[in-house]
């Protein structure tokens, strides 16, 4: 366990690195048979240590020190969904955040894994922390890798903790791509 601690420490440091995350937005879990480790409440995660790691069962009861994220709901929500799913990493990058608040689609492209629909799903907000976050952004996530929190942020899943980073990392890359895109098909250059 103290690995798979470490590497959520690792993951949550590069992701806060990387801008997908600033302040203390964000969090990050993986999940071991019936425990789930996550990321604490009102913490950076620029700055993880072992001890702040929180560890819950799959119905919720916090087994170690610490106060879970308050997205704990919608990530053991996934989970109990997505048995496939052991990871999730939820940012607030710029620019993919920035298509969650306005009313344009982020296009998949290629680059990370087959193309089954011509959009990143969405879902429309709830407020953050809520049992109908939680219900929605399940729901939501169907078989797919990315969903997108309207007016809030992206949520990537995989079976492997490094993958649904690097996932993250893509989904950045794509909005920074279709935002610039999207400048330039604006203006008009004589």
């Amino acid at each position: 366990m103290k690995k798979n601690i470490a590497e959520i420490i690792s993951v949550s440091n590069e992701i806060y690195d990387k801008g997908l995350v600033s302040g203390k937005s964000g969090n990050i879990s993986a999940r071991f048979g019936d425990v789930v480790a996550i990321t604490p409440t009102l913490k950076s995660l620029s700055n993880m240590k072992e001890e702040d790691i929180v560890l819950v069962s799959m119905q919720g009861e916090v087994l170690t020190k610490g106060k879970p994220s308050s997205e704990v709901n919608m990530h053991l929500e996934i989970y109990k969904k997505r048995p496939d799913v052991k990871a999730i990493v939820h940012t607030h990058s710029p620019y993919a955040t920035g298509f969650a608040f306005s009313d344009k689609k982020l296009k998949r492209l290629e680059g990370f894994g087959q193309i089954k629909n011509q959009y990143i799903s969405s879902i429309e907000y709830q407020k953050p922390g809520t049992d109908e976050l939680a219900k929605s952004a399940s729901e939501g996530i169907g078989d797919e890798d990315v969903l997108i929190l309207k007016n809030h942020g992206v949520i990537c899943v995989s079976d492997d903790l490094r993958e649904a980073m690097l996932l993250a990392v893509f989904v950045e890359e794509t909005a920074k791509t279709q935002f610039v895109t999207l400048m330039l098909n604006s203006v008009k250059i004589n």
